[in-house]
């Protein structure tokens, strides 16, 4: 028996049964066959009838070890029984390694445990010593691991807490740099703000001066002095092409600020608006390079923007590349949306449209007549051209518009919900001088004025006539706000 006890012992060391628990019931007394299906899924195949259990092979075997033990030697006895558990040690094997590519390991293991229990309780307890020496050796292994992965844990806990500090005096580092990167910004802006002021003041004090030398120079006209009149008026011509060149120094100057504002130096402008933004003007897109697609075969858009930029209004049929303010775009932004070649380009004015000098009171003069003629030609009717250039005559009153050739009425109607009437959106150069007015339904004119003091200042008198009439006097869609 001394032999069958070491040979046990070091079969049970060599299988290093870890301690597990024994509170899992099977459904079965044996091992279940596993294999290997379709897309990698682990089956469990169905027991044949005719094959033993592991149960009933050892139940067999110690049956025979109990019939025999009166007869047989000590050392065949211990010879069969060395057989059996081999044998009870291969099946066990084997069910171990079908088992191990769908069971977890504790499972696994308790299941072993569960077996080797059974088995030892079938050879009378012989080896109960052994196996429980093995099992308490495997509970040991099983502290010393605990140990080792407690201690792991204590590591990592400590290179948490490092990475931990780590991450924070970087962080604070992060927010000096940003703090000082936002100094550096506030006083760039500062200084950008200052410059726009101090430009801002020289360019009123210069309108100012040329102003007070207008009003000087009416004033000599008035007094009818023939001499002094002519050379005002060359002065005029002088001061006004001196004040046109400043302001579009002055816009330029805005356009670059507000490029150096929004980091537009890096950014390529393929792009510009030129003109001055004013009532009275004309804007137009220009390329600022060769390679860019020409203006004519892009699609246009523009748009007018309230100051504040809370509010945003498509203007309907302006999709030219020149578009002249009318009295609607005074106070607002005027913005343009040009696509080409997949790629959107926005541009707009550097501020709201500035009034015409001197138009408001010129409105209020016309105000006081019943009737207001102004000397036009037709350029358009219903969309069509029109060919001739003959003068005609529009007469704007407090309750009808009239547009008459000579003793010839052409059209006339009172002020009505369906009157539309607008500055023309898009064309050529005399743009500034042109206005669109729709008399009724299907019929409409394109009348060209002789300034664009004329073309605005008809436009802000029946507007003005209209809304005494509760009428709001208008363009195609300008009552249809767009939200931005």
């Amino acid at each position: 028996m001394t032999r069958v006890t070491r040979d046990f012992g070091d079969t049970m060391q060599k299988e290093a049964v870890p301690a597990v628990s024994s509170d899992v019931v099977f459904t079965s007394s044996r091992f279940p066959n596993y294999r290997i299906g379709a897309n990698n899924q682990i089956m469990e195949t169905k027991e044949d009838p005719k094959v033993l259990s592991m149960k009933e092979v050892v139940a067999r075997e110690t049956a025979q070890l109990l019939e025999q033990q009166n007869r047989l030697s000590v050392r065949d006895l211990a010879s069969k029984f060395e057989r059996g558990l081999a044998a009870a040690a291969k099946l066990s094997e084997e069910a171990r390694l079908r088992e191990a590519a769908s069971l977890e390991k504790h499972v696994l293991l308790k299941k072993l445990r569960d077996a080797l229990e059974s088995l030892k309780g079938r050879v009378a307890g012989r080896n109960k010593d052994d196996v429980e020496e093995a099992i308490a050796m495997r509970e040991g292994e099983l502290l010393l691991e605990k140990a080792e992965v407690k201690k792991l844990a204590n590591f990592l806990k400590q290179a948490s807490e490092d990475a931990k500090r780590l991450v924070d005096e970087e962080r604070a580092f992060a927010r000096t740099e940003i703090e000082n990167a936002r100094a550096a910004v506030q006083r760039v802006e500062e200084a950008l703000q200052e410059h726009e002021r101090m430009s801002h003041a020289s360019g009123n004090q210069d309108i100012e001066q040329l102003m007070k030398e207008v009003q000087e120079a009416r004033r000599i006209k008035m007094l009818h002095q023939p001499s002094k009149v002519m050379d005002m008026e060359h002065e005029l011509r002088a001061l006004r092409a001196q004040l046109s060149e400043k302001t579009r120094h002055y816009l330029r100057l805005q356009k670059e600020l507000a490029r150096t504002k929004k980091g537009g130096e890096s950014v390529p402008q393929f792009y510009e608006l030129e003109g001055t933004e004013t009532l009275g003007s004309y804007l137009e897109i220009q390329p600022c390079s060769d390679i860019v697609p020409e203006v004519s075969k892009c699609s246009i858009q523009w748009y007018r923007v309230s100051s504040d930029g809370t509010k945003k209004e498509l203007i309907s049929g302006a999709t030219k590349s020149i578009y002249a303010p009318e009295p609607f775009d005074v106070g607002r932004i005027l913005q343009v949306d040009i696509i080409s070649d997949g790629q959107h380009i926005t541009l707009s004015t550097t501020g709201p449209i500035d009034p015409a000098a001197g138009l408001g009171t010129y409105v209020e003069a016309l105000v006081r007549k019943h009737d207001t003629e102004f000397n036009v030609v037709v350029t358009q009717i219903n969309g069509s051209h029109h060919p001739t250039e003959s003068i005609h005559v529009l007469h704007v009153g407090k309750m009808r518009i009239k547009l008459c050739k000579g003793k010839t009425t052409i059209a006339k109607e009172y002020y009505s919900s369906s009157m539309q009437l607008c500055g023309v959106r898009g064309g050529g150069n005399a743009v500034a001088q042109a206005l669109f007015w729709q008399p009724k339904q299907g019929y409409s004119f394109v009348l060209a004025f002789e300034s664009e003091r004329e073309r605005n200042a008809a436009i802000m008198l029946a507007r003005r006539f209209a809304f005494d009439c509760n009428i709001m006097l208008a363009g195609p869609d300008d009552r249809a706000p767009l939200g931005t």
